[in-house]
């Protein structure tokens, strides 16, 4: 395993670097979407998504004037995006998913080649607070602050890639050996 430093957008070559298992530090712009911001991706064309590092995210924030002050920015389930992650990946030529809890085989596959899936960890949402060093801008504030669509720029995010873009996926593999030993007990 290793622990492989990405800026953003990322690259694809530098994308492809990346085997499951490896720990991945960004640094850069990262967008974060949810449930709303989901829906109104896949019927428009939001440029500054293009190519980007995608974070499932609905920060907690404090506003004195025009300053954002990040509070805590913790991952939100991924797994409820699965049916709109494909489109989203294919649309935006997205590179990499940030979340917690993983996604499905759809998923898995539309990243062969393209992207990946990396796990942030749950419960550190201030950690990650202080990992982002400036809102950028924030999109779509009619949707609600938490699931507007925040660009946030962010310095030595670190996550574990979960699915890599060669297809192997660590949640996979635990579910096939963790049903191999549960039969062992059940037979």
């Amino acid at each position: 395993m290793a622990v492989i430093k990405i800026n953003t957008p990322p690259t694809l070559q530098s994308i492809r670097r990346v085997q499951a298992g490896d720990e991945v530090v960004f640094t850069g712009r990262v967008m974060t979407a949810r449930d709303r911001a989901h829906r109104w991706l896949l019927e428009h064309d939001f440029k500054p998504l293009h190519g980007a590092v995608l974070y499932h995210c609905g920060p907690m924030y404090r506003q004195t004037g025009k300053t954002i002050t990040i509070l805590a920015a913790g991952p939100t389930t991924s797994a409820r995006f699965n049916h709109f992650t494909p489109q989203l990946i294919k649309q935006y030529n997205i590179r990499a998913i940030l979340g917690k809890g993983g996604m499905n085989e759809t998923v898995r596959r539309a990243f062969i080649g393209q992207g990946m899936y990396c796990a942030a960890i749950g419960g550190a949402a201030v950690y990650y607070a202080h990992c982002i060093t400036e809102v950028v801008k924030v999109y779509k504030t009619d949707f609600g602050m938490t699931d507007a669509i925040w660009e946030l720029a962010v310095k030595n995010f670190p996550v574990v890639c979960m699915m890599d873009s060669r297809g192997r996926s660590l949640f996979q593999e635990v579910e096939t050996a963790s049903t191999a030993v549960y039969q062992t007990f059940t037979t």
